[in-house]
């Protein structure tokens, strides 16, 4: 079973920054993209970076501000927040994507983690 545990959610003032780590423990699975999205109460969850190979994508919202970044060889994936804003506060969650053993395509979630942005 794939199982992906993800530390480093907090409470911070306005401006500050975080770093959130995502470690992926795997078995007979090969991940090709790792992602964050977070969710706030009474919201959607939403794809805020992900990263496949050399290749990042991030939601216009923090462009600029976040960077996400990956260990391959540990299947570790890292986001790094600064210049938070009040409207980051939110849940976030880890994704992995790739295939298992028969080649089918899998999907999997982290447990999230709580970032907090005081103003």
């Amino acid at each position: 079973q794939v199982q992906l545990v993800e530390s480093g959610g907090g409470l911070v003032q306005a401006g500050g920054s975080l770093r959130l780590s995502c470690t992926a423990s795997v078995s007979g699975f090969v991940i090709d993209t790792m992602g964050w999205y977070r969710q706030a109460p009474g919201k959607q969850r939403d794809m805020v970076a992900r990263i496949n190979g050399g290749n990042t994508n991030y939601a216009d919202s923090v462009k600029g501000r976040f960077t996400i970044s990956r260990d391959n060889a540990k299947n570790t994936a890292y986001l790094q927040m600064n210049s938070l804003k009040p409207e980051d506060t939110a849940v976030y969650y880890c994704n992995a994507k790739g295939l298992d053993s028969f080649r089918t395509r899998r999907n999997y979630w982290g447990q999230g983690t709580q970032v907090t942005v005081s103003s």
